[in-house]
């Protein structure tokens, strides 16, 4: 029986379980996350020719030290904690779920955008306290928004804000040219971006090229009334430089989802009343935790079938394992000799 490991522990919908097993696959599961050991990860997928992959980590050291590994399922769409090209060189194909959990994280990041503007989870404290102060916020209508990534979830956004009539800004090395004729999106440089924003919504992968992407040289860029969100990755900012533009008012307050080091070390943004915090909940939602879990399932049953899996990151393994299967397919069958006839 072909053997699947779930690192995500219990997958969120039974329904994505049996379609696991009417394949005739096993399913392990088990609950990992980015600070499991390499050592440990390694005992869990024995045997495993795929994983429905969490945040734990997927190095060099784990492809070869299973190399019955194919295919790795993230369930999600960001894919940093897996180092692709030791996956390529393994011949382990990475997907994703894209387009499950657009919507959710557009919900949650207006969420925060409207939290702080309104000052929500400050006087929910403050009641709660039995208090009765009103402190003043500010208007979202019409306001500026800038989106740094303007992809799936950017877009998304992108159209919720288009209800409060908000200027749109985006940085975006490659647009969606319709999209961005037909919401009026302005395109403008990063630096643009940061000196006009009201609010700036962060919304890239993280890789090599985008840890700490708001450095302390950008943070300086924005306004001292503006807002930072994040809900993509904890590492696109620099925690330290982002600290102490909040203590000394350089910005006016931060929504963030997500951490550098998840769950944190420290708890560094609870000092400010200006700072809303969530652990990592954008795509938390029933209707999209089922949509990930089923696409990622279907990810995995595609690939025992031979076919391509949704969100490929690296085309280059298909490829390399589709050609090594057609040489195969194309090589005469070895002749058996004659059995010798018993004496």
């Amino acid at each position: 029986m072909t053997r699947v490991l779930s690192a995500v522990g219990r997958l969120p919908v039974e329904e994505a379980t049996e379609l696991l097993t009417r394949a005739g696959v096993e399913l392990r599961e088990v609950r990992c996350s980015p600070a499991t050991p390499a050592a440990e990860l390694i005992g869990h997928l024995r045997g495993c020719v795929a994983v429905i992959a969490g945040m734990e980590r997927y190095s060099g050291e784990v492809f070869a030290a299973v190399p019955e590994l194919r295919h790795i399922a993230r369930l999600g769409v960001g894919y940093d904690a897996v180092d692709v090209d030791a996956a390529t060189a393994a011949g382990v194909l990475v997907s994703t779920v894209p387009g499950t959990l657009d919507a959710a994280v557009a919900d949650l990041t207006f969420a925060l955008i409207l939290d702080l503007a309104r000052r929500v989870s400050f006087h929910d404290r403050s009641v709660r306290r039995g208090e009765w102060n009103q402190v003043r916020g500010v208007d979202v209508w019409r306001k500026t928004l800038g989106l740094v990534g303007l992809g799936r979830i950017g877009r998304a956004v992108a159209t919720r804000a288009k209800g409060f009539e908000m200027r749109l800004l985006a940085y975006e090395p490659y647009p969606d040219l319709a999209f961005v004729q037909e919401h009026g999106v302005e395109l403008v440089s990063l630096e643009e971006l940061l000196r006009q924003s009201d609010f700036v919504s962060l919304h890239l992968p993280l890789s090599a090229a985008t840890v700490k992407f708001l450095n302390a040289e950008r943070l300086a860029l924005m306004k001292p009334t503006a807002y930072l969100i994040n809900t993509a990755r904890g590492g696109l900012v620099d925690e330290d430089a982002l600290e102490a533009a909040l203590r000394e008012g350089r910005i006016a307050g931060a929504g963030l989802d997500v951490r550098a080091v998840e769950p944190p070390r420290d708890n560094r943004f609870a000092q400010f009343d200006t700072v809303v915090l969530t652990p990592h909940i954008a795509s938390n939602t029933a209707e999209t935790r089922r949509a990930m879990a089923l696409m990622a399932v279907d990810n995995v049953l595609r690939v025992l079938r031979g076919e391509r899996p949704h969100g490929l990151v690296n085309p280059e393994a298909w490829e390399r394992a589709a050609a090594a299967e057609a040489q195969r397919s194309q090589r005469p069958a070895r002749r058996r000799s004659p059995r010798p006839s018993a004496c």
